[in-house]
């Protein structure tokens, strides 16, 4: 079994379903972020949901929608910086607390989060920083 089948498998549906749920309020509510989400967020939801599905090794519910995720592609005409990635992080790691994903499995999902935000990352701030979250 592999690490992401063990999140899928750790998590289920209706917990990533709750995961986004409780990530998106956050991201519309940041200053960094919110500029680059629509206003109507339920669609940029549900396809969260589908790729996170998918990312966790659950059934590929977004490739069987949209295709490829080709995350950078898709991610391209927006511009993300690595503060803008680091406040996606902070939103989500504000999320899985209130969704009580702890221990082991947070470990993975984490680990598997930052190196995604790290690679969508396609525009420089003022000052270089590292999106790695201090623990």
């Amino acid at each position: 079994m592999s690490s992401t089948d063990h999140i899928y498998q750790q998590l289920g549906p209706a917990k990533i379903r709750e995961l986004v749920e409780a990530f998106y309020p956050r991201v519309q509510a940041h200053p960094l972020l919110k500029p680059i989400f629509p206003d109507d967020i339920r669609p940029v939801m549900e396809k969260q949901y589908l790729f996170l599905t998918q990312f966790f090794g659950g059934p590929p519910l977004y490739t069987e929608k949209y295709g490829h995720p080709m995350l950078r592609a898709r991610h391209l005409p927006f511009p993300i910086t690595p503060k803008r990635a680091l406040a996606w992080l902070d939103c989500m790691d504000q999320a899985l607390d209130e969704v009580g994903i702890v221990g082991h499995v947070r470990s993975l999902i984490w680990s598997r989060l930052v190196v995604s935000a790290q690679h969508m990352i396609n525009q420089n701030d003022a000052e270089n920083q590292s999106i790695m979250k201090d623990d």
